[in-house]
């Protein structure tokens, strides 16, 4: 079974994941790894790294066709937000060369991709969620709120307001802004792992304890039950969700849960999960090879803390294209 890993970068850890996952399974193949830098650091565990263009790039579509075709690519697992919808409106290309795409359908990436959409999504499925301000309302706010991109992640762009002077200077600077109420509470992000058939397999809350540019640094798992119901009734909601599916919400000191965020990928976090015994790779690979992984939905560790710090990779200059000039 051979696995393709786009946008790959900085994701090591999930690269071991899956290579830990097949040994421990007996699965034979590879893992290939693509980005549009040479110097990605995961690209340098993988069995082969391709350099591929920009997504926006139109030919982007044709050279991932290539290399699953040249690679004999069973799985491709994308983890960047902007790829996600433009690969799910080439599922066809993919599955005509024997490719399975690890990815959600084009309607749920839409609701997902937007800020907007996803709070309209949660409303209509009744689940709380913070409000949105139009432009009309923003002489009757109340602050501190935040300003943030509509199509944003990895918190770029996210800015907290404390004033209408602040207000004004960052609608005029972030590109497509959006106004949202702030939501104050214990931060979750929830993995949650769906089979090929639709099926939710496992679900695991990670609170969000530090952050370092929008990804998480140190958390802990925690097996909240009624966070784990909350979560599953907003993946089998979604149309035609697969795969890892990452949710974002807020515990307020009440016990009642505002969600603000799905990303339909492996989120940046998931290491910890991993560690936690929630092996999403092997359930996955069992999924697309026709078996039904039999484990319970919380069968994970309850209370394991991850705590990241700095490592690196020691390459070539010529390995990663750099020119020393003398």
């Amino acid at each position: 079974m051979n696995v393709l890993l786009t946008s790959v970068s900085r994701r090591v850890e999930l690269l071991k994941a899956f290579r830990q996952s097949m040994q421990r399974s007996n699965i034979t193949g590879k893992i290939i790894t693509a980005d549009l830098k040479r110097s990605a650091p995961a690209s340098f565990l993988a069995d082969t790294a391709e350099l591929v263009p920009r997504i926006d790039d139109p030919t982007y579509i044709e050279k991932l066709l290539d290399i699953c075709d040249r690679h004999k690519i069973d799985l491709l697992i994308p983890l960047i937000d902007t790829e996600l919808h433009l690969l799910s409106l080439h599922q066809q290309q993919f599955s005509d060369i024997g490719v399975t795409l690890l990815i959600s359908s084009a309607t749920t990436n839409e609701i997902c991709y937007s800020k907007k959409k996803t709070s309209i999504f949660f409303r209509d499925i009744g689940v709380k969620t913070p409000k949105i301000y139009e432009s009309s309302e923003i002489k009757d706010l109340n602050f501190p709120l935040i300003v943030k991109p509509d199509t944003g992640s990895s918190s770029v762009g996210l800015h907290y307001v404390q004033s209408k002077l602040e207000l004004d200077f960052y609608l005029k600077n972030v590109e497509d802004a959006i106004i949202q109420q702030l939501i104050i509470g214990e931060e979750y992000t929830i993995d949650i792992l769906v089979d090929f058939q639709g099926n939710v397999i496992s679900i695991v809350p990670r609170l969000r304890i530090e952050t370092r540019a929008g990804e998480i640094s140190k958390g802990i798992t925690v097996k909240n039950h009624t966070l784990i119901a909350a979560a599953k009734q907003v993946v089998e909601s979604l149309p035609g969700a697969i795969g890892c599916i990452t949710l974002q919400c807020f515990l307020q000191s009440d016990g009642e849960i505002i969600f603000i965020e799905i990303n339909p990928r492996f989120g940046g976090g998931y290491p910890l999960s991993y560690r936690a015994g929630a092996d999403f790779p092997s359930w996955l690979m069992q999924s697309f090879g026709g078996e039904n992984p039999k484990v319970a939905i919380d069968e994970w560790e309850d209370g394991l803390a991850m705590l990241r710090y700095d490592d690196a990779i020691f390459v070539k200059a010529d390995e990663i294209s750099f020119s020393l000039k003398n």
